[in-house]
């Protein structure tokens, strides 16, 4: 029988923490009301059924729920709970991929293996409670994947919330119900309805408190709304106008003309919309036609783009801002902080509402300027990507990710020559966007499906084939690049259109490198640097290419023509106040100093890179990142971190595509400090560290890597026993605490660097620690010198 069950240790031995969630958990600005019995409920059948199908009408507080749950429950599973909202997917055949992208986490990749057979792959032993939100309009989808993990899966439990139960075997359904006006059928009790009443009418009227004056009253205003909470919600926001005698007379008239012309319908809906329907009709007509126009938004936007998307010479921009800010104070639009912007975000059931009262010709001239707003939004992004605005253009390139899918689609689903023009800029010209905006995966997927129909010999599809055999040769599907950057200079040639000859040719080069043919990839970045320098725009490509033409003369062991590529970028980047380019220069600077076994450097550039790295979803640099970790560990004595890195950059690289892009002379570097460390901890303890590693969440590997936290790793003991040391091993514990690497110290010891690192090894060990910096603090106390 399944069973929650509370944190249990990992195969080390050690609890680990709660993942972190891969999509953002909804948050409320008011307080959870009502829904403890149900939540209590809900727990209980999660303790026997693995899929749970939370059922009801809009509003009636499903997502809620769930949002409540996700909470409450995390930390009654192993392996955490994640939480995956499908209300802004329009494209039931994208349903796997949203998914994967909400578990944040990190699952084997290979190009054209299903991805649901990589979801299986990765949960089919875990414990974790994943929560599908809004699943009615892919329902049929929804119930395919949910059958398919139940079947392929031994503990994993799903939470569903959509108005249409899912109908598979395995699912039981919960339907929620509408609040209660009282507890324990007393007539005098105050319900959860009254509750969340006074909560929400205290949030309009700060006074408002239930009395007995009153209480009669809301009772029967909360009655006849059916308990919806929803509903209750709108029928508070009217109180800035209304007293409460006047709502219920008002909610009176309203529902009987309602009700009568809609006896069709569920009660409870006839209700919601009735509810709905009033707050519409309170609206001006200007803010009417916004609301209706804002519903093309795919999930949250801010000001500027309801200003472009929204406005024309029937709303002018200029009333844009009062009337965003009257839907948010009727309770229509939700305001939400990200960072230092301010977003909005409909509920579903107002987004749906909004959507009816567009005309066909009104809601195709929104789609194509909600097209255009996202081909904007990209193109500054591309403007700002190479100065100080590049970490704002890579937020607002996540932040919006709904509505780029939904302009995509948009696009696609009935393609004119603009529309596709629009489509294509928009994911070629950001060639990056697999760091910010998409996945690797879904970038790819994205461009293949306009190259399948933008097949005119044009310089855009020029362009777009040139990101395409960027992105596959970042995957390690060298075959397939080939063709297409063949193409993309053939197509780019005839059109003079040297920028994108200069991104293929360099491309190519990057192709050839990564595929051990050295001598022909040095040409290639050669001919690309010679028309960059003619190019004076293409600020990040150029950067780009003198990253890859580093990685390349490293491979060559020829660190000073390596160097003098990685300095070029990481001085015009900081200048610059650039960061993205900035981190994979670092990481370049780590790589020679390994080269020059100057590892102490080489730890401490890679933990400087990976940092920076933060900011950014950038799974392939961060992969590249936690493998030159791994291996300074490794190289400076830290076996056991090392092992733990190596699954986790393991685990990374098939997430996207092929271990170290596939390339034969990189894994063969790989192995050969992978092979140290398993020297160093044994086959039983190294596989451990391994498994450890490849179980981490991006976030929990990042945390570990950069010591925030360190799950499975013992502490420094400040007061350590340094009397377990020989006086050659306190002789170098004490160069060590002074900074020096271990080449320095073999020369002012006269030894060799093997020496030294036997040595710090040994010392490591002696006083259970992990990393050099740690010996400092272990000599300090003693005033040890």
């Amino acid at each position: 029988m399944h069973r929650i069950r509370a944190e249990v240790p990992n195969q080390l031995g050690e609890v680990d923490p709660l993942p972190h969630y891969g999509s953002s958990i909804p948050t409320f600005s008011t307080g959870f009301i009502g829904r403890d019995e149900e939540l209590f409920a809900l727990r209980r059948l999660l303790g026997t059924e693995r899929l749970v199908t939370i059922t009801g009408p809009g509003g009636i507080g499903k997502t809620r729920l769930a949002v409540q749950a996700a909470n409450d429950f995390r930390r009654a599973f192993a392996d955490g709970v994640r939480f995956v909202e499908l209300a802004s997917l329009n494209t039931a055949g994208l349903l796997a991929q949203a998914v994967l992208d909400g578990l944040g986490i990190i699952e084997p990749d290979r190009p054209g293996h299903p991805v649901e057979d990589i979801l299986v792959h990765h949960l089919r032993h875990k414990q974790m409670l994943i929560i599908l939100d809004n699943c009615e309009h892919i329902v049929d989808s929804c119930a395919d994947l949910a059958a398919h993990l139940l079947r392929n899966t031994t503990q994993v439990s799903i939470v569903a919330t959509s108005r249409e139960r899912l109908a598979i075997p395995a699912e039981h359904v919960f339907t929620l119900p509408p609040l209660s006006t009282t507890r324990n059928n007393d007539p005098t009790s105050i319900g959860a309805a009254l509750e969340l009443f006074e909560s929400r009418a205290a949030a309009v009227l700060a006074d408002f408190a239930l009395t007995e004056s009153n209480r009669d009253t809301v009772r029967r205003i909360c009655m006849q709304l059916d308990g919806i909470p929803l509903s209750i919600e709108l029928a508070c926001a009217r109180l800035s106008v209304l007293s409460v005698r006047d709502l219920e007379e008002r909610l009176d008239r309203r529902l009987e003309l309602l009700t009568t012309g809609n006896r069709s319908g569920p009660e409870r809906h006839r209700s919601l919309q009735a509810t709905v329907d009033w707050s519409y009709e309170l609206c001006t007509s200007t803010q009417q036609k916004l609301w209706a126009r804002l519903s093309v938004f795919a999930d949250e936007f801010d000001l500027p783009m309801a200003e472009q998307v929204c406005s024309d010479d029937e709303l002018p921009a200029e009333l844009i801002l009062d009337g965003i800010s009257s839907l948010v104070g009727k309770s229509l639009l939700q305001r939400e902080q990200r960072g230092e912007r301010a977003r909005f975000r409909m509920l579903e059931t107002i987004r749906e509402y909004g959507a009816a009262k567009l005309g066909a010709t009104e809601a195709v001239a929104l789609q194509l300027r909600h097209l255009e707003s996202c081909s904007t939004l990209v193109r500054s992004s591309v403007e700002s990507w190479g100065s100080s605005g590049q970490q704002r253009a890579g937020e607002l390139l996540r932040s919006n990710r709904a509505n780029l899918r939904k302009a995509l689609q948009t696009a696609l689903s009935a393609p004119s020559n603009e529309m596709l023009a629009t489509a294509t800029e928009l994911v070629s010209t950001a060639w990056f966007l697999w760091s910010s905006g998409f996945s690797v995966r879904e970038h790819r997927m994205w461009l293949m499906h306009i190259a399948e129909i933008d097949t005119a010999p044009t310089a855009r599809r020029g362009r777009l084939l040139a990101t395409l055999g960027l992105v596959q040769t970042m995957q390690g599907d060298r075959s397939a690049a080939s063709d297409v950057l063949d193409e993309s200079i053939h197509l780019a040639s005839a059109c003079a259109d040297n920028a994108t000859i200069a991104f293929a040719t360099q491309t190519k080069g990057l192709k050839e490198y990564l595929g051990g043919d050295f001598e022909s990839a040095e040409p290639l970045f050669q001919d690309a640097l010679t028309r960059y320098e003619e190019l004076p725009e293409n600020t990040d490509l150029l950067w780009a290419l003198h990253i890859e033409m580093g990685m390349f003369y490293c491979s060559m062991l020829d660190p000073t023509r390596a160097l003098e590529h990685f300095e070029f970028v990481r001085v015009h980047s900081e200048r610059a106040g650039e960061q993205w380019m900035l981190s994979y220069a670092i990481y370049g600077l780590g790589l020679a100093a390994l080269a020059d076994e100057r590892y102490d450097e080489a730890l401490r550039r890679a933990i400087e890179s990976l940092t920076l790295k933060k900011e950014f979803d950038d799974v392939v640099g961060t992969s590249l990142v936690t493998d030159l970790l791994s291996w300074a560990e490794a190289a400076a004595g830290s076996k056991e971190r090392s092992a733990v890195l190596l699954g986790a950059a393991s685990q990374m690289w098939d997430s996207f595509g092929m271990q170290l892009y596939g390339s034969r002379h990189w894994v063969e570097r790989r192995a050969q400090f992978e092979a140290t460390a398993r020297a160093g901890l044994g086959d039983e303890r190294f596989a451990q560290c391994r498994r450890r590693g490849a179980a981490m969440s991006i976030p929990e590997m990042v945390r570990f890597a950069l010591e925030e936290e360190a799950p499975g790793v013992p502490e420094a003991d400040e007061f350590a026993d340094t009397a377990l040391l020989s006086p050659r091993e306190l002789e170098v514990a004490r160069l060590v605490a002074d900074g020096l690497t271990n080449k320095e110290i073999a020369a002012r010891m006269v030894v060799s660097p093997r020496t030294v690192e036997g040595h710090v090894v040994r010392i490591l060990r002696k006083l259970g620690m992990t990393r050099r910096h740690q010996v400092a603090t272990a000599l300090r106390p003693r005033g040890i010198r």
